[in-house]
């Protein structure tokens, strides 16, 4: 019988598990260059985070090609070779009694913190933090 999971909308733990040793498992092939591709060859790429579907058969994995550059190839690429990616990471994931089907998107949670950033510097922002403090 299959518990619920207590904190409704967030991963569990077996979700978080499985998608660190996937993010393990692609890091690994991609930095072996197992991928037969031309637009990956020389390209050095980041996982930086795994979300796996609640029933482990979905995987997103959130990547940044190093130094930002050519981001939307790289995905797309990714993308195009998700089949023989699927495939290397079975082959490293034995436990697992499906192998996920990985789709790829490029992490913008750093543009997202820079953007934040940009705004809590604006002078009126600044102005604004100022007298929230001056009043307390």
């Amino acid at each position: 019988m299959v518990r619920p999971n207590p904190n409704p909308g967030q991963p569990t733990q077996r979700q978080l598990r499985v998608g660190e040793q996937v993010r393990h498992a692609l890091a690994d092939v991609l930095a072996r260059a197992d991928v037969h591709d031309d637009a990956l060859t020389g390209m050095m790429i980041s996982v930086l985070e795994v979300r796996m579907s609640p029933d482990l058969r979905h995987a997103t994995v959130l990547v940044m090609p190093l130094g930002g550059k050519e981001e939307a190839e790289a995905v797309a690429a990714l993308n195009r070779n998700a089949k023989e990616l699927r495939g290397a990471v079975s082959r490293r994931l034995r436990e697992l009694k499906f192998s996920p089907d990985l789709k790829f998107r490029l992490d913008d949670r750093y543009d997202e913190a820079a953007r934040i950033e940009k705004i809590f510097h604006d002078d009126r922002v600044k102005r604004d933090l100022i007298q929230d403090d001056e009043e307390e």
